[in-house]
């Protein structure tokens, strides 16, 4: 009887894995122009690029550019990298979380609670392993991203795609190159999944207990909405410092822009000031909501068909 019941757990988590993935797939897929955006305007300002320091910009702007000088594929530069990444980030954090959630609490599923706190840790630990094993396909879909930018300047795109991305990190900069950044990767993911799998978990279950919603599409798109304002106040900081490690390289003079995750918070704070920190705050929101909206509502509808209890 416990063999079968064993049995019957890992099927489960082998279809919570392959859900899981698809659900964020459709989800990149259909808020990736956000993401481009976000990136673009994260980059904006930097010393070496003291032409845009001097010219102020916004999303709309952007968006602007991007249509003019790429056309609407433009948009979606980087987006097989980013799907890639998805495939492992999405799986281990979502599934993760849930093993661990349920680990500490069997009974979860017949209203049982454990506190916010806690949820909140198992979310952020959840999300640095899937960050550290996902790291090198979100550094490729940041480079591939930041390259826009140097098409619009006339200058020559440093990848033509991701294979020769992954090949031409590893040939120039190592293959610990594929790392780069991960250390403000990681605090970014543990901030993003403290608050958006354990505010998810939490305010869904708040909205269903409290009668003011079934589990069903109207709970989970309050749900999605309180947990990617949280997610996008605590992670922003870490995602623009995240951002601006990932995309420098070493000069013809070896010298980089920012020694460290802490050099380059230092120095964007100094040079652009604190509010720098949090740019990109409105598309990187713009982009959580919608992509938590999608992935929550596919994957619990996909759970549903596959006769699995809700998240």
């Amino acid at each position: 009887m416990k063999k079968r019941e064993v049995h019957g757990e890992e099927e489960q988590t082998h279809t919570k894995i392959i859900l899981s993935s698809f659900s964020a797939m459709i989800a990149e897929s259909t808020t990736f122009p956000i993401d481009m955006t976000k990136t673009r305007l994260q980059l904006h300002g930097q010393q070496f690029d003291l032409r845009s320091r001097s010219r102020p910009t916004n999303a709309f702007r952007v968006v602007s550019e991007i249509l003019r000088e790429q056309g609407p594929l433009g948009l979606y530069k980087g987006l097989s990298p980013a799907i890639i990444r998805h495939l492992f980030y999405t799986p281990i954090r979502i599934v993760g979380y849930e093993n661990l959630r349920n680990l500490l609490l069997p009974d979860h599923a017949h209203g049982g609670s454990i506190s916010l706190f806690s949820k909140a840790i198992i979310g952020g630990f959840s999300g640095v392993i899937a960050q550290v094993v996902a790291s090198p396909a979100d550094l490729i879909k940041v480079r591939m991203q930041a390259d826009g930018r140097m098409v619009s300047k006339g200058l020559q795109p440093r990848y033509s795609g991701p294979f020769d991305a992954f090949n031409k990190i590893i040939r120039t900069e190592g293959f610990g190159g594929l790392w780069k950044g991960v250390f403000p990767n990681v605090q970014r993911a543990f901030l993003v999944n403290m608050g958006e799998l354990a505010c998810y978990d939490h305010a869904k279950r708040f909205v269903v207990q409290n009668q003011i919603s079934g589990d069903n599409i109207y709970a989970h798109t309050l749900a999605s909405i309180m947990s990617g304002l949280s997610a996008t106040v605590l992670s922003c900081p870490a995602d623009v410092v995240k951002t601006r490690m990932m995309n420098q390289v070493v000069s013809k003079e070896n010298k980089i822009m920012y020694t460290s995750s802490y050099d380059c918070l230092v120095k964007t704070v100094r040079n652009e000031g604190l509010r720098a920190l949090w740019k990109g705050f409105f598309p990187t929101w713009a982009r959580l909501g919608p992509w938590q909206f999608v992935f929550w509502v596919s994957y619990e509808k996909f759970r549903q068909i596959a006769d699995l209890s809700s998240f």
